[in-house]
């Protein structure tokens, strides 16, 4: 196995850390202090560049990278700003790639491509107060009548509500099945009537990036957006989630390697009994 970056990978790397010491690190202290999500450099520039489908094939609007491609990408933007490298990670880990993966052709074409082209933000949810880790705790409902779905329900903690245009949507469509059955996905847009947005949380870092609540009140879904299969939705979370830690992983990378860069360049500047701190063997 080789560890070594390709020339293709280099040169992305190359390119996305000067977009985002160019572009997003001179704003980035400023929008986390205001809980500012700013859409035109958080995600619109990130399409522009080709990151917002970079795993995807080409015919679905992607760029056709490997998954060290689009880890490296989140890493470097969260070099900078952790706000936007949680941005590309939920919209292309937990939104895009669930619709990848189990979606019909219908649904790429009509979802996947906005998605992969950057026109369409996409959030997940799943978190809600008895689910998340515990998956099998989705208390939100959706019942079929005709073509369509109800759903009813709230969940908690989505990254990029409000903002996003596309969710993916978990609830319970079999209340008598097994704890982890009876779980289905949906794919839900925004302005759907009977789909709102909730309170927004106070957090205590990356508050560029929205977390809000996602409320459901006989929000009515089309049938042709339920995504995989009835009773299976268990099984998209928990694949989607596997792609998922790879995007918190990559961000958490990044995070550390911004303050590690911070932190060197202070020893290098601070300076006490007539030295650099740099050069105490305990800073050292």
């Amino acid at each position: 196995m080789k560890f070594e970056l390709t020339e293709e990978q280099n040169l992305l790397r190359d390119m996305v850390r000067q977009f985002a010491e160019t572009e997003v690190a001179p704003s980035a202290a400023e929008r986390d202090e205001q809980e500012h999500f700013d859409r035109a450099l958080m995600f619109d520039r990130l399409g522009e560049l080709g990151l917002t489908g970079i795993v995807f094939p080409e015919e679905y609007g992607g760029a056709g990278a490997d998954y060290i491609s689009y880890a490296i990408a989140v890493e470097e933007l969260s070099r900078v700003c952790g706000s936007t490298g949680v941005t590309l990670s939920a919209h292309l880990s937990l939104c895009s790639n669930p619709i990848y993966l189990f979606g019909t052709e219908e649904q790429k074409m009509k979802y996947l491509v906005p998605l992969a082209q950057g026109t369409a933000l996409g959030a997940f949810g799943l978190t809600e107060p008895s689910a998340g880790s515990d998956a099998g705790g989705t208390r939100t409902t959706a019942v079929r009548q005709g073509d369509e779905w109800v759903l009813n329900g709230t969940k908690i903690f989505i990254t990029n509500a409000g903002d996003a245009d596309t969710y993916v949507v978990f609830a319970r469509t079999d209340k008598n099945a097994e704890k982890h059955h009876g779980i289905t996905a949906f794919i839900v847009e925004k302005g759907t009537p009977g789909f709102s947005f909730g309170k927004k949380e106070k957090k205590m870092g990356i508050r560029s990036s929205p977390t809000m609540e996602l409320v459901f009140e006989n929000c009515r879904v089309p049938k042709e957006n339920l995504l995989g299969e009835e009773g299976k939705g268990f099984k998209v979370a928990m694949k989607t989630l596997d792609g998922g830690r790879i995007g918190i992983a990559s961000q958490a990378l990044g995070i550390a390697q911004g303050a590690l860069d911070a932190a060197i360049n202070y020893t290098t500047q601070r300076e006490q009994f007539n030295k650099k701190i740099s050069t105490f063997q305990g800073v050292s």
